[in-house]
């Protein structure tokens, strides 16, 4: 029920003369025009009207104003925008700062991996009232980027809403949460008779020791390897003593009776060992595993990656380095957005690869 002078203007609001809507919150803006100067809200939605301010707003007009009248089942959008934040955040990321109009951005707190929860996060959009906005989900991002932003719809939502909401972030357990890129020490088999023997110039090397120093990593040693299977696991084995925690092979990966990498990697004593991906460029590509102490992984790269500017690997590495285990499923997933559209000017990971 309204006090005498009050008039209700529908659920969550209420109109009051300006002279009695101190210390309330104004529930729209409120434009200000001066002919030549200005033109723009003068008072945002969600104002604290102070004494100051009436004879500002009677200069504009205003006698009355729509204020907030926030039932006891409601919250206001900022309270409700700071509590959505709270529940989505896992590590690695914060907020921004305070909401503001029921709005607040979610950020990096250090250079990492972004990894989304969709199925969860199509939950909490579903429930109506409030939503939240991501990056896509494997984004390499860097400190104090915006990865996402939440916030109420409208001006006042159910708390009901809002408990359901943070209710689906923890049994989630993170919904937004990034993941700490390693900086690896690599070693490099790059494969294949006709480079061993000097008859064609190697690619491979200026790439991916260009991609590795990119992340920080190092390259603890490139050998040259002709079509033999033990020459080939020889030479990781050697690798693996000389510090290597990240063995990459290239060539070899077709199915002529030439190439043997995937055999000779077999006979290293991987685990794991998936051949085969859903991407282009970067179907033969394979990834495999060295379970020792610490585990090693193996990334077998095709002959793709000598002159497509991005491949499978760009997609993979930042993942195995962020601590996931890839096997056929993680592989399989990447055909939705995993055909490269071979831009004249590559600007990945601004495009739809792998996304």
């Amino acid at each position: 029920m309204c006090e005498i002078g009050h008039e209700s203007a529908g659920s969550g609001f209420m109109k009051l003369p300006v002279q009695e809507a101190v210390g309330t919150i104004l529930a729209h803006d409120i434009t200000e025009i001066r002919p030549g100067e200005f033109k723009g809200p003068a008072f945002h939605k969600g104002h604290v009207i102070r004494e100051e301010d009436v004879c500002h707003l009677q200069r504009l007009g205003k006698e009355h104003l729509f204020v907030l009248d926030v039932p006891e089942d409601e919250m206001h959008e900022d309270e409700a925008a700071y509590a959505l934040a709270l529940g989505l955040m896992g590590k690695g990321v914060t907020m921004k700062a305070k909401p503001q109009e029921g709005k607040i951005d979610i950020i990096a707190e250090r250079d990492g991996l972004l990894k989304i929860n969709k199925e969860a996060l199509l939950s909490f959009n579903m429930l109506g009232d409030v939503m939240c906005a991501t990056l896509h989900n494997n984004t390499i991002v860097r400190r104090g980027q915006t990865v996402a932003g939440t916030r109420a719809i409208p001006l006042t939502v159910k708390k009901s809403i809002v408990q359901a909401a943070v209710s689906i972030c923890w049994k989630a357990k993170s919904i937004i949460e990034l993941k700490e890129i390693r900086k690896p020490k690599v070693g490099v088999v790059i494969t294949g008779s006709e480079v061993y023997h000097g008859r064609i110039k190697d690619a491979f090397a200026p790439v991916i020791t260009k991609k590795i120093t990119e992340i920080g990593g190092e390259i603890v040693g490139t050998h040259f390897a002709p079509d033999d299977e033990s020459f080939i696991e020889s030479k990781l084995r050697e690798l693996i003593e000389a510090g290597a925690d990240l063995l990459i092979t290239t060539g070899g990966m077709s199915v002529d009776p030439d190439d043997v990498t995937r055999f000779a990697i077999r006979n290293l004593g991987a685990s794991d060992i998936t051949y085969g991906s859903a991407v282009l460029p970067g179907a033969m590509f394979l990834v495999a595993y060295l379970d020792d102490q610490p585990t090693i992984p193996i990334l077998g790269i095709p002959a793709c990656g000598m002159y497509a500017a991005t491949t499978i690997f760009d997609l993979i590495l930042p993942r195995v380095l962020a601590g996931e285990r890839i096997g056929r499923k993680e592989l399989a997933e990447l055909g939705h957005g995993g055909l490269c559209m071979k831009c004249n000017t590559c600007n990945y990971p601004v495009c739809s690869f792998g996304k």
